[in-house]
């Protein structure tokens, strides 16, 4: 592994090569059994012009048996799976300060986390660094990548890592089920109109994406616009001061803060706002059908007036 000495601004991936990563230590992970896909079943409920798509786990068992025996087996007060991370889940040294691994229980194929090699918490404002790691990323795999900016964002760990997901999310319609609604608001900054919920989104211009490093600082400066027009703020620490999701491609970037991590007992992370959400049970599902997805979105988070 490259040492931190390594300047900031030095992209440590070579260029071309992480799909091929991403699809070999796949394919290795699965055979030793470090990667663990939870199979779902698919179903799709329309809401305001929007067909949602709905990954139903009938049980997520196996996953919440391994979360409990991590925590069982060290004595931290809080598990940090990156810390080392696993292996076996390795995909790739992006930049100085952050690795690419493979997501463990995943419900979508070639699920990557950007992590952090040290600590810093979820909570933490993005940085530099962040969109450099996230762009050289999106410059290899056409995908969405997003942030779930603490617990009341859906953010199941601490330690900060952003996630990208393949395209397209939906085996039919939209590549991102929501996407036909912000394409149709791009401004510098501005609102898509069928959000009945507070965010703000930009356009990206998508020859950043063939350079990284240089797109980085453009993507860091629309990121802090974007916390300006929904009335976040700096807090103390460098951390933000509410929760809130943060979903990007190579050509946008959506800002959406949180009020509240869960409705009922259906929880939300940022994939919710792409128009992808995951149930536990046939009774969540019911819950979704009954209420409508787009109702849920703006239930736990900021509701216009």
């Amino acid at each position: 592994m490259p040492g931190g000495t390594t300047p900031r601004g030095t992209l440590v991936l070579e260029p071309g090569t992480l799909w091929a990563s991403v699809t070999k230590r796949t394919k290795q992970a699965l055979q030793c059994g470090a990667l663990q896909p939870l199979s779902t079943k698919c179903e799709f409920i329309e809401q305001d012009n929007v067909h949602f798509v709905i990954q139903v786990l009938p049980n997520l068992a196996r996953k919440d048996e391994a979360k409990q025996q991590q925590q069982t087996t060290t004595s931290r007060k809080e598990f940090n799976p990156f810390l080392p991370y696993e292996e076996d889940l390795f995909v790739a040294d992006i930049y100085p300060t952050h690795v690419c691994l493979l997501n463990k229980f995943n419900v979508i194929n070639h699920h990557l986390l950007i992590v952090t090699r040290s600590f810093e918490e979820q909570e933490s404002l993005l940085t530099l660094q962040d969109f450099e790691a996230m762009r050289a990323c999106l410059a290899e795999v056409e995908g969405l990548a997003f942030y779930n900016a603490g617990r009341t964002a859906g953010g199941s760990q601490r330690h900060k890592h952003l996630q990208l997901v393949p395209l397209p999310l939906a085996p039919r319609g939209p590549r991102i089920p929501t996407e036909p609604l912000l394409a149709a608001s791009f401004q510098k900054v501005g609102t898509a109109s069928g959000f009945p919920f507070v965010h703000a989104i930009a356009q990206l211009d998508p020859h950043w994406i063939e350079s990284p490093l240089a797109g980085a600082e453009a993507t860091l400066s629309c990121y802090h616009n974007l916390l300006t027009a929904v009335g976040l703020q700096q807090g103390s620490n460098n951390r933000q001061s509410a929760a809130y999701n943060l979903l990007a491609t190579r050509q946008w970037m959506l800002l959406i803060p949180r009020s509240q991590e869960s409705f009922e007992s259906i929880s939300v992370n940022a994939l919710g706002f792409a128009g992808t959400l995951l149930v536990r049970s046939e009774r969540q599902l019911q819950l979704l059908k009954d209420h409508g997805p787009m109702t849920i979105l703006s239930k736990v988070a900021v509701p216009t007036k």
